[in-house]
């Protein structure tokens, strides 16, 4: 189910309410007694069916039934978890980048995979606070990714890099500097393509959602311009 389903459900669970309440109101005279019919159930709720389906008509009672159980799930949470993480070690990468890229282009676009990473940290743990607030905690050193974060590890997530590879991107120069962090960074960035993909299968919650579609959209056009300075 997208996120604009979920969403044209809940509305229509939400006027179901509001009817049943209205009905009820003016069938009690509107001090709570009853009055008339004493039907309090409230008018039908048409429901939009998905392309090429027909509209579904629901009580309101369904109606409340329909509506989805978007809170998170362990897929969503191990996520939000997990990426934060990942993106840390981005953040050393393209740190090494601004002191020891040659070319212009492998700096310029290092510094906006950093300006995008660095607010989306933020916003995962900000979830996490609210959301899994007995996370346990995390940890990170000072190689990105290679401490926990709520019982992940770097190890545990796609296209993180090792810490012989990181060792060889920090003494590299030059050419071989460029070339190295975008070999790096494009196998970076395709592992956190892959967990968002995962995520927006499995996962729940629509924020989560969200986050996750943009992460492939950025992410995927950043690897194909990294591609193209090969």
């Amino acid at each position: 189910m997208t996120v604009r389903h979920r969403q044209l459900i809940v509305r229509a669970a939400c006027a179901a309410t509001a009817a049943a309440l209205l009905a009820a109101c003016t069938s009690s005279g509107g001090d709570g007694t009853a009055g008339g019919r004493g039907d309090a159930a409230g008018p039908p709720v048409v429901a939009p069916g998905r392309p090429g389906e027909d509209n579904t008509t629901l009580s309101p009672e369904q109606a409340a039934k329909a509506r989805p159980d978007d809170r998170p799930n362990s897929a969503d949470i191990a996520y939000m978890r997990m990426m934060p993480v990942h993106h840390r070690q981005a953040l050393v990468m393209t740190g090494l980048a601004a002191e020891h890229a040659e070319d212009s282009r492998v700096r310029r676009i290092a510094a906006r995979i950093a300006a995008a990473q660095k607010p989306e940290i933020e916003a995962m743990e900000a979830w996490l606070e609210t959301n899994a607030p007995d996370d346990g905690g995390e940890e990170h050193d000072k190689h990105g990714g290679h401490g926990r974060h709520g019982g992940h590890s770097g190890a545990d997530m796609p296209g993180m890099a090792t810490e012989e590879q990181l060792q060889k991107l920090r003494a590299a120069r030059g050419e071989k500097f460029d070339e190295l962090f975008l070999k790096l960074m494009i196998t970076h960035h395709q592992g956190a393509v892959t967990m968002a993909t995962d995520v927006t299968s499995d996962g729940n919650d629509p924020y989560v959602e969200e986050t996750a579609t943009d992460v492939i959209a950025s992410q995927s056009a950043e690897i194909s311009r990294m591609r193209a300075m090969l």
